[in-house]
């Protein structure tokens, strides 16, 4: 049954995605809610339906919300009573639209980023991933039937796990679209934003805000401990002896139901085993969402590349999403909590499929996810002055703010060079040329015995710059886009720290106001302490990503810069040798 519901705030729909732009005070009807990771699916007055924040509509009072599958309490939330919480109700400020996650999908520089008839590719339900003809199989590139070196993987022959996703998205009309196959890690993309963080997750004074951890029970102490030191830039996480790497390599189309469904896997090699597992881009998508739930609240996750209607077995497109994804799990594996993470070990070293249904189960029924994560922080300082944490948060919101509007520049600006690099620029030179030939066979025809040196030197010149125009149409592909693909991934990063920021935020607002509540006699003056001590936990546990970024993003853009440069050096140079060789074939006069 669809509702009426009221329009809190302005929304603009991301070009390329699913969603719906509404305005302020619009009414629109909700026609499901059954979406998931805090969205809903609306119609406005004009028919027009798309995807909407579910925190940026309220429902009419005639019209109370539908029930969805995602109403269920989380299970770490057994550690709070009800009526713990029940007393910040009545001091919840007006709530304000949670951030989503950037979305990565509309690079501008992707040619993956539409069909062929101009259409977004976002929306791939109508043709889920997996879904193929046998007939359209024939002839594939990638063709094979599994890797023989390789244990297959989840997914070669477990119906329960291909039909559950397919089956899902399909009937639900749309897909959470994903950064990077497009143009950008939107899925969207990350970046059309795939897979975005909840915008429900911590609104306001909800059961599952901040608080939860704030006043919970003391959780039994467990093997899985995050500790933070005191580093010389300040707290860092604990980082392991030997760094974590891993290959994603050697895509191989296989086939179930007598060929009528066919997918890509992919080889995974961690460098600690140095044995490959396989795995599907839906196993990805599982891993990406494990991670999310785990470490969401302290950590943000980027996206995956997205998903791929059209073109989904081209191999230029298997080629990209393959690099996109080992970019993915590269930075996972750069993360030293991630990387050390249960889930993610057992998507990297799961022995044969009983281990891996084990493990999934296993990661599937953990309590410790969301804002209960930081239950596990143990940090080995003096609690934090939060004041001081805030106008550290401030700064870097700020910064990042500042460097995700520079990231989005160089995006626009790499595009528009890609463009005339492999369009009117090898033009010119080919035009060029092809001047210089013209002139010199006219030269030919003077009938004049003493000129051939003179023609033979301008046709050769002729050709240089045809060959320049070669150059130059390919140089993109062996430095710009590598400064693209960093900047694309920044871009994702880059959006998923608001939402990180948010819970910290959200978190010293509720201490603040403990001075009212314990006056109010709705909690003791010992909470009121545990308060501030877990927020300063929390304060550790930001302070370290934020550190761990800054390090990062030093690390890559050194790295990067200094290849982009060294191409750019080898072309110039070998432009320089052609043009040398060129003027050589002249006269002296």
């Amino acid at each position: 049954m669809a509702v009426k519901a009221q329009v809190l705030y302005d929304f603009t729909a991301e070009p390329g995605t699913n969603e719906l732009s509404v305005k302020e005070g619009q009414t629109i009807t909700v026609t499901s809610q059954s979406i998931g990771g805090g969205w809903i699916e609306a119609q406005n007055s004009r028919g027009e339906t798309g995807l909407v924040p579910e925190d940026y509509i309220e429902f009419s009072q005639s019209y109370p919300p539908l029930p969805t599958a995602n109403a269920a309490p989380t299970p770490a939330a057994a550690n709070v009573g009800s009526s713990d919480l029940a007393f910040f109700d009545a001091y919840a400020p007006a709530s304000t639209p949670a951030q989503t996650q950037a979305s990565n999908g509309n690079d501008p520089w992707s040619s993956w980023n539409t069909d062929p008839s101009g259409g977004s590719s976002n929306n791939w339900a109508s043709n889920p991933e997996g879904t193929q003809t046998a007939s359209s199989a024939v002839g594939e590139p990638w063709a094979s039937h599994g890797h023989p070196q390789a244990y297959q993987g989840p997914g070669a022959d477990d119906d329960e796990w291909d039909d559950e996703w397919d089956d899902m998205k399909s009937t639900t009309g749309y897909a959470e679209s994903e950064p990077g196959d497009g143009g950008g890690l939107q899925r969207s993309g990350t970046h059309a934003t795939s897979m975005k963080i909840s915008l429900n997750k911590f609104p306001g004074f909800s059961k599952s805000g901040p608080e939860l951890y704030l006043l919970s029970k003391p959780v039994p102490k467990g093997k899985d401990k995050l500790p933070i030191y005191m580093g010389e830039v300040g707290p860092v996480w604990h980082y392991p002896e030997a760094a974590l790497d891993c290959v994603v390599a050697d895509p191989k189309k296989g086939s179930k139901m007598y060929g009528l469904k066919s997918y890509i896997e992919y080889q995974v090699t961690p460098s600690t085993t140095n044995r490959p597992v396989n795995h599907r881009y839906k196993h990805f998508d599982w891993l990406y969402e494990r991670l999310l739930d785990k470490f969401g609240s302290a950590i943000p996750i980027p996206c995956l590349p997205d998903k791929q209607v059209t073109g989904r077995f081209e191999e230029e497109f298997i080629k990209m999403r393959m690099e996109r994804l080992q970019g993915w799990m590269s930075r996972m594996c750069r993360h030293p909590v991630i990387s050390c993470s249960e889930v993610f070990q057992l998507f990297l070293t799961y022995k044969d499929e009983k281990d891996w249904k084990m493990g999934k189960r296993k990661a599937e029924k953990d309590e410790t996810v969301g804002v209960m994560i930081f239950t596990t922080v143990e940090p080995e300082a003096k609690e934090l002055d939060l004041s001081e944490v805030e106008l550290k948060c401030e700064q870097f919101s700020r910064f990042s703010k500042s460097m995700d509007d520079q990231v989005k520049e160089i995006l626009t600006v790499g595009h528009e060079h890609w463009k005339r690099c492999t369009g009117p620029l090898p033009k010119e030179y080919q035009r060029i040329g092809k001047a210089f030939q013209n002139l010199s066979a006219v030269f030919n025809s003077s009938g004049y015995e003493g000129e051939s040196t003179l023609t033979d030197a301008m046709t050769a010149a002729g050709k240089t710059y045809e060959e320049i125009a070669e150059m130059v149409a390919e140089q993109p592909k062996k430095d710009l886009h590598f400064l693209m693909e960093t900047n694309n991934e920044y871009k994702g990063l880059l959006g998923c720290f608001p939402e990180t920021i948010g819970v910290h935020k959200a978190a010293i607002d509720k201490v603040k106001e403990a001075d009212k509540l314990v006056g109010a006699s709705k909690i003791t003056s010992q909470d009121k302490v545990t308060m501030a001590k877990r927020a300063s936990t929390m304060s550790y546990a930001l302070q370290a990503e934020m550190n761990h970024f800054h390090s990062n993003r030093i690390y890559d853009y050194n790295r990067v810069m200094q290849q982009y440069l060294e191409e750019q050096v080898k072309f110039y140079e070998t432009i320089a040798a052609k043009l040398r060789h060129a003027h050589s074939q002249f006269t002296t006069m």
